[in-house]
């Protein structure tokens, strides 16, 4: 037998340090090759940008003058003629748009012969100005608490005070029945997306796309199916105030907890019970704030809607600024405001009265139902008062109150204009020719398809391949409306204000989200500040700067950086409180502490609030068509005051939304890149 004897095993040599000379160059190069971050790339594009800009210089810029039109524009053009010339013979319009019209048109006539317009030859609406008073008071008392019930009855009183009553009244009247239709629809669709996940995969592009949108360009569209009025004024409101109900509703029904819902479905509840026994009622109070969101939203469009005829404060503010009445302009502008503060205030308080009336103990909430009934008796009165007799139902005197107020803004402006116009020029040229000026020159006389494959190329970068794709067919139709130029124009505007919000956002949230005291004491202006209508941010502006495009960019600043100071401020609170111990231990400044940690930490803060700055701001910018910012915000203006710039009107506002969904996908993409 023979056994096998193993070897010892040899000791191994050990082998020479890898020498860098014997590794293939590509290899080598490879291993120190670092990945190029975004911002190394964006550079790159923009200095290659730069030089290219200097060697084509005016050619192939795609200018379109004021009068000229395309083919598409004249097409629009025949379209609308055709349109108006068979409305009453087509079967699509007689049957169902013009149906359509003919039900909006029918409610918003009864809230207005109710509440505003003299009703079935009456020279008074069915309900003057006490009963509609009365009324308000009451309901707010009901749904919040004696102190908004306070505020209601001052706010609605100033408007009479103002000699405002009746263009208040419409304007109560067009967002009251706005409102009434979109929660028809809002709250049955928000339900269901709550409740199914495909459903809301399904809606959640389509409610993107509807709040990309600035107000402005909902009008042009509606008025080629619905004609011009308070009808076509009313459905462009509905479409526009519907998506925060919808988006707020789904969330409600989202956030209630699953295991109160398991707990229902243990106890044999069917679906229609779970969801009208649990669901809404824990979601009552979520479900108020979409409400309140979507009145504010309504408010909003309905003041835009002046430009095609629809009655309220809204045509008071557009003929009185067309006219740089900045006197008259101001009365109307606090009148908005104040109906949007008394509408805010009266659902917030509906949205906490449910809380409320849970923890309320003593002898007013024993009394609170029996003083309820006795204010419905006395509202009822009131309503009597007004259906009868004269001085009840026209309010007294001619709005002494509002002409002292327009002779103030008045002597003011004049002031300013007389005082500080030194320091209001030197601001505004600093801002046009140090930035806005040389941005403009660049996105205007570069060669189109220069700027073409900017656009595309930053998208790709910053957000993606989709982002990128999104970018490049937007890109494509901006050059199939024929208003590149304009598009160009107003992306400029854009981009400064935007970068301008950023600062003011930076500068301001941080400082809220590193002192609490700061955050009380700043987030109330932010609120009130979100609450007001767009239209009302140009009239101080107007005093300050003229009929300008910068009027415009400074308007939209202050109308955006509210939201984009509250989004970063909670990014930086956001940040752990162990880390900013750590860096401070480890001996940083505040400075270094801000630079270093929290804004690094807050960069999806940061990358959201570039988002909803710029779509506020172009919102903003295109309104400023009306005191003087031009490009696209002025054709749309142009296509609703003159009928053969209709097309080009209908185009630019088609235009505005490719610029809005260009920004809103690039934006969002860069946002989850960031964050992920």
């Amino acid at each position: 037998m023979t056994v096998a004897v193993e070897k010892p095993e040899q000791p191994r040599k050990p082998e020479p340090p890898l020498r860098t000379d014997a590794v293939p160059p590509a290899a080598a190069s490879g291993a120190r090759t670092r990945k190029v971050g975004r911002g190394t790339v964006v550079a790159a594009i923009v200095v290659l940008w730069l030089v290219l800009f200097a060697l084509l210089r005016g050619r192939q810029t795609l200018t379109l003058a004021a009068a000229d039109l395309t083919d598409l524009h004249r097409w629009i053009n025949d379209l609308n003629d055709s349109i108006g010339a068979n409305r009453n013979s087509n079967p699509v319009f007689l049957y169902f748009f013009n149906e359509i019209r003919l039900v909006i048109d029918t409610l918003v006539t009864f809230v207005q012969e109710l509440i505003s317009q003299p009703s079935a030859g009456r020279p008074v609406p069915q309900i003057g100005w006490l009963g509609v008073v009365g009324v308000v008071g009451y309901v707010s008392w009901a749904v919040g608490n004696w102190r908004v019930a306070l505020l209601a009855v001052a706010g609605f009183t100033f408007f009479g005070l103002q000699g405002l009553w009746q263009e208040s009244m419409d304007t109560l009247a067009l967002t009251v029945s706005a409102v009434l239709v979109a929660l028809l629809f809002a709250i049955p669709l928000g339900v269901w997306a709550g409740l199914s996940d495909r459903f809301n995969r399904i809606v959640t592009p389509f409610l993107d796309f509807m709040q990309t949108m600035p107000t402005f360009v909902y009008l042009a569209p509606l008025t080629l199916f619905f004609l011009i009025g308070g009808a076509s004024a009313t459905i462009a409101t509905v479409i526009y105030a519907a998506p925060p109900a919808i988006r707020i509703t789904a969330h409600a029904i989202r956030s209630v907890p699953e295991t109160t819902v398991e707990a229902a479905d243990s106890l044999g509840a069917t679906r229609r019970q779970a969801l009208l026994k649990v669901l809404l009622p824990m979601s009552k109070r979520t479900v108020v704030m979409g409400v309140n969101q979507s009145i504010m939203a309504a408010l909003a469009m309905v003041t835009i809607a002046a430009l095609i005829d629809a009655p309220g404060l809204g045509k008071t503010v557009m003929q009185a600024l067309e006219s740089l009445d900045v006197g008259t302009a101001f009365n109307a502008g606090l009148a908005i405001v104040v109906m949007a503060i008394v509408l805010d205030r009266v659902t917030t308080a509906a949205s906490a009265r449910q809380e409320a009336a849970r923890h309320a103990t003593g002898r007013f909430a024993t009394w609170r139902r029996p003083l309820l009934v006795a204010g419905g008796v006395v509202a009822a009165v009131l309503v009597s008062l007004s259906h009868t007799y004269v001085w009840a139902a026209e309010f007294p005197g001619e709005g002494g109150i509002g002409s002292s107020i327009a002779k103030a803004a008045d002597t003011t402006t004049t002031w300013v204009q007389d005082s500080l116009s030194g320091l209001t020029n030197a601001f505004r040229d600093a801002i046009t020719y140090g930035l806005l000026n040389p941005f403009q020159s660049l996105l205007t006389d570069s060669p189109w398809w220069l700027v073409a494959a900017v656009l595309i190329t930053l998208g790709a970068v910053l957000g993606g391949r989709r982002a990128g794709a999104v970018a490049a067919v937007c890109v494509g139709l901006l050059v199939g409306t024929g208003l590149w130029s304009d598009a160009m124009t107003t992306l400029a505007s854009t981009l400064v204000a935007t970068v301008l919000v950023m600062v003011l956002g930076v500068a301001f949230g941080v400082w809220m989200g590193r002192s609490l005291l700061v955050d009380r004491v700043l987030r109330p202006t932010l609120d009130a500040a979100q609450v007001m209508p767009p239209f009302v941010y140009l009239v101080p502006f107007l005093a300050l700067f003229g009929a300008t495009r910068f009027t415009a960019i400074v308007a939209a600043i202050v109308y955006a950086a509210p939201v984009a100071i509250k989004i970063i401020a909670d990014g930086v609170r956001a940040v752990p409180a162990a880390t900013v111990e750590a860096a401070t231990s480890a001996g940083c400044n505040t400075w270094q502490i801000i630079t270093k940690v929290q804004l690094p930490m807050s960069r999806s803060a940061l990358t959201l609030a570039t988002n909803q700055g710029l779509i506020y701001v172009l919102s903003m910018v295109v309104v400023g068509g009306l005191v003087g910012a031009g490009a696209l915000g002025y054709d749309v203006v142009a296509g609703f005051s003159q009928g053969q710039l209709y097309g080009k009107g209908l185009a630019a506002g088609f235009a505005i939304v490719l610029l809005g969904v260009m920004f809103d996908r690039i934006t969002q993409a860069a946002a989850r890149r960031v964050s992920a």
